[in-house]
């Protein structure tokens, strides 16, 4: 398993015109009650511990009572427009629970707790500072994924849905060695199919915290997904296998699996079932990923020494010459996808995805 290193800092990509007036277009772009930087505006914080008392790199911040009563009321604005239709009506059955900080990572995320206090059911929404890399990956993995995602951008804020699932790193500690048989099956089989599509649409870092285990009751039995939750490192880097899940040593248990349960013919089988479901995807969304696409194309996402190591890495797997023309991430994605397109039903694709 490689030794994958990942810029220690990602920088943050503004947001262009061009791709204000995709999300524009597309109900992404809103005004917001609230700014990111209107949430720095905190007094102190306390650490949050998890039910194990370890620290969970998360902060829960206080505010002067003056200020923590305009943000409630934003925040509460903001969660109407995510999940409903702005409506105020709403607001007297919500409570703002708790707004933590996070510095671990590049997007330094708020993550504001929202209750219903009629019958104390509670959801989670993010806060963060608005990347164009972000703003890509979430749009293809609503496009790309079997997931839709929900999300909506203001100037330089972006507001996330929250993604519910164990996390990866948590799940494959404490809940992968109690699983049976035909569940530590069906986990690696997802694990084959969560790779080739991280890998199709070049969405990088999956390491075991970036994605969360999805489990689902079916009948007589558990069937379990997983989803990615990080989105950062869309496009960005430049050595291929940053894009291959498998190749991160936090992975290895599910590596690991993969090879004691999934025989050689079933792991093309579901390498190509991923393929033609990613496919059919695009062709479904094939103008609004076009013009994602040329949002791309145009705008910068990356560093020139990245975009010439992985159109050059992504050439020598698959001899062809349109990635070698690549001037930009977006072409290279563009150029990935059109190769999976015309060629998913091959095995001889197993190198490169």
């Amino acid at each position: 398993m490689d030794d994958l290193k990942i810029s220690k800092k990602k920088p943050s990509f503004p947001v262009s015109t061009k791709l204000h007036d995709y999300l524009q277009e597309y109900n992404r772009n809103i005004r917001l009650p609230v700014f990111y930087e209107d949430l720095l505006r905190f007094q102190g914080s306390v650490v949050v511990y998890d039910k194990n008392d370890e620290d969970t790199l998360w902060v829960r911040l206080y505010y002067n009572e003056f200020e923590r009563e305009e943000i409630d009321l934003s925040l509460k604005r903001v969660y109407s427009n995510l999940i409903s239709d702005g409506n105020e009506t709403i607001f007297k059955y919500l409570n703002i629970d708790a707004i933590d900080f996070c510095t671990f990572g590049n997007s330094k995320p708020f993550r504001i707790k929202v209750r219903n206090i009629l019958n104390d059911n509670y959801t989670y929404f993010y806060v963060k500072k608005a990347d164009a890399s972000r703003i890509y990956g979430l749009e293809l993995e609503h496009m790309l994924s079997p997931y839709n995602l929900n999300f909506l951008v203001y100037e330089d804020t972006i507001i996330e849905e929250h993604i519910a699932g164990i996390p990866g790193d948590e799940f494959i500690k404490n809940m992968l060695p109690e699983c049976n048989e035909m569940e530590k099956s069906q986990i690696a089989k997802e694990f084959v199919k969560f790779n080739e599509r991280c890998m199709i649409r070049l969405l990088g870092d999956m390491r075991s915290y970036n994605y969360v285990i999805v489990p689902t009751h079916d009948f007589d039995h558990v069937v379990f997904k997983i989803r990615a939750i990080d989105f950062d490192q869309q496009c960005y880097e430049g050595k291929l296998n940053i894009y291959r899940p498998q190749f991160f040593k936090e992975n290895f248990k599910m590596v690991e699996l993969v090879r004691e349960k999934i025989q050689k013919e079933s792991l093309d089988q579901y390498k190509i079932e991923e393929r033609s479901i990613v496919v059919r995807r695009m062709i479904s969304y094939q103008d609004r990923i076009g013009e994602l696409l040329n949002c791309m194309q145009e705008d910068t996402i990356s560093i020139p020494n990245y975009i010439g190591l992985l159109k050059e890495e992504i050439y020598q797997y698959t001899l062809d010459m349109e990635f070698r023309k690549s001037k930009s991430m977006g072409d290279i994605l563009k150029n990935a996808l059109g190769f999976v397109k015309r060629n998913y039903h091959s095995i001889n694709m197993n190198n490169f995805l």
